[in-house]
């Protein structure tokens, strides 16, 4: 099986990727948050950031950009080529409402005729492999029907299909119904994704899905970073070695961040996903929370470590997925 880690937005970029991949090195590939695609001459500096080749060393990095405008998406796939990278990933998955509202994401796939004429511009002057993430509808999964059509006529790298509508958000079960009629329609090669948070959930889906061999995880590895090797190797993620990637991921931000505020910001994030993954969590989540000083966090996350353990996943209780 191959796995890729999904790009998610302020979580996931460089400092995070370079942390996983040196303590857990089990990712085919990760896919960088989506960047806006203009007709800009250069980047912004945290976009250049974490596109650089010397930041993301020892990976494999797809960028993904946002956009319905080809022109657009033609001229800064030809910059990111310019980096070095030979793939770009289309995000139409992203549910966000102010994403969806300018026809951008998710939103994108419900002006089937507008898509069809992008990709066919886009495939026209391509300079690197396009894959493409998709979700099966903006309001109804029937609408992955008429959509696959259009996916079909171009030479897509790589369809990567989390099976849920717009609409559905994160909630509701991802359809795997569409997903089989998918795998049996795709003329291109198809990527799972969603709602994979455990071995059990990776052992129920492969026992459904045979044929799939590419899975992309994105909340279930923010909520524990070492799953894959359990699901590979049966290797359970100790604290010991979640306590090294933290701090790794911790220093780092504060070597690029101004004031506790910032890096405070971005660590509260990854621990709304990684709290979970502890016993009695509630009292040491609030203090994490309302931490408001460096000091006053350090603290917070040494009583968590030193006094609670590592649930097993079956027993962990994620607030994300309610």
């Amino acid at each position: 099986m191959n796995f890729y880690f999904a790009p998610m937005e302020g979580l996931t970029g460089y400092i995070y990727r370079n942390a996983h991949n040196a303590f857990f090195n089990k990712i085919d590939k990760y896919f960088s948050p989506f960047i806006v695609a203009n007709q800009s001459k250069g980047f912004r500096t945290r976009e250049l950031n974490d596109l650089l080749p010397e930041n993301n060393q020892g990976l494999v990095l797809i960028p993904q950009l946002l956009t319905n405008n080809a022109k657009d998406f033609i001229h800064t796939s030809n910059k990111i080529k310019q980096l070095g990278y030979n793939e770009i990933n289309l995000n139409l998955g992203c549910p966000s409402g102010t994403v969806v509202s300018k026809n951008k994401g998710s939103g994108f796939l419900a002006k089937t005729e507008e898509l069809d004429l992008f990709f066919e511009e886009v495939f026209s002057e391509a300079t690197t492999k396009i894959s493409v993430k998709t979700r099966i509808g903006k309001d109804e999964p029937e609408e992955f029907y008429h959509l696959i059509e259009i996916f079909n006529k171009y030479p897509i790298e790589e369809l990567i299909i989390h099976p849920r509508t717009q609409k559905d958000f994160y909630k509701n079960k991802p359809n795997l119904r569409i997903f089989e009629d998918a795998l049996s329609l795709s003329k291109n090669p198809v990527c799972y994704n969603g709602n994979i948070f455990s071995v059990e959930d990776y052992k129920e889906f492969s026992t459904d899905f045979n044929s799939v061999e590419t899975l992309m995880l994105g909340r279930g590895l923010l909520t524990n970073p070492g799953l894959i090797s359990d699901i590979e190797n049966n290797i359970k993620l100790e604290k010991r070695l979640l306590k090294e990637f933290h701090d790794k991921i911790y220093e780092d931000y504060k070597g690029i961040l101004f004031g506790d505020r910032n890096v405070l910001f971005k660590m509260k994030e990854l621990w709304f996903y990684m709290i979970p993954m502890f016993s009695d969590n509630v009292k040491y989540a609030k203090r994490i929370r309302k931490s408001e000083r460096l000091n006053d966090y350090d603290e917070a996350v040494s009583n968590l470590f030193r006094e609670q353990d590592i649930l097993e996943n079956s027993n962990i209780k994620r607030p994300y997925d309610q």
